[in-house]
């Protein structure tokens, strides 16, 4: 079996998909690292813009959790959308991907 040909918009999806789910996770990564660093800071102060630095932090790290798998995700979806483009044109010149399947 020889793949020969790639949907563009269905890899970019797929893609899109893949990497939101990657930016979901390095969102809520950033966004406890955000917020343990605010908390540490808020506490290491003695004045009452501790508290500012801290809440800042955490408006940060909650942003991170709604940035992150929006921008992940429409860089997978322009990637995927390049990747299966250029899949489709090298396939046309050397050839499709050879895949065996086991029925």
């Amino acid at each position: 079996m020889v793949i020969r040909r790639v949907g563009v918009w269905s890899a970019a999806k797929l893609y899109g998909g893949i990497a939101g789910t990657m930016g979901v996770i390095i969102g809520v990564c950033f966004a406890l690292i955000s917020m343990v660093g605010g908390i540490a800071g808020a506490a290491a102060r003695d004045s009452g813009s501790g508290l500012a630095a801290g809440g800042l932090g955490a408006v940060f790290g909650i942003g991170a959790i709604i940035i992150f798998p929006i921008m992940y995700g429409v860089m997978g979806l322009i990637g995927g959308a390049i990747g299966a483009a250029l899949y489709n044109l090298f396939a046309g010149l050397f050839g499709g991907l050879e895949v065996e399947v086991q029925q």
